[in-house]
């Protein structure tokens, strides 16, 4: 699976790992939805830095989707909520 950082880079994490990774999300969600900034913080800190110490880091000249993004280190709740209540990009008309 490859996960971007978001300000940082791709890195290719093993399946093994994903299970680990879903159980610290799970807990960085419910510091999100509980408005909890000192809980977000630490559960964000220790999830990137378990894709660092878990995935490979991709090379920057190699183009690959990323199958999840993540947000970059020190961002705040606030920020992140901005960050994900702001409208996706409009797709170009046709012919364009």
């Amino acid at each position: 699976m490859i996960i971007r950082i978001l300000d940082e880079g791709q890195y290719d994490v093993p399946e093994a790992s994903l299970a680990k990774l879903e159980a610290l999300d799970a807990k960085l969600n419910t510091a999100i939805e509980a408005g909890d900034e000192s809980g977000f913080a630490s559960c964000l800190e220790e999830l990137l830095s378990s894709v660092r110490q878990e995935g490979s880091p991709v090379d920057a000249s190699t183009i690959v989707p990323s199958d999840l993004t993540l947000p970059h280190e020190g961002v705040t709740l606030e920020e992140l909520k901005e960050l994900l209540s702001s409208e996706p990009l409009e797709e170009a008309p046709e012919g364009v």
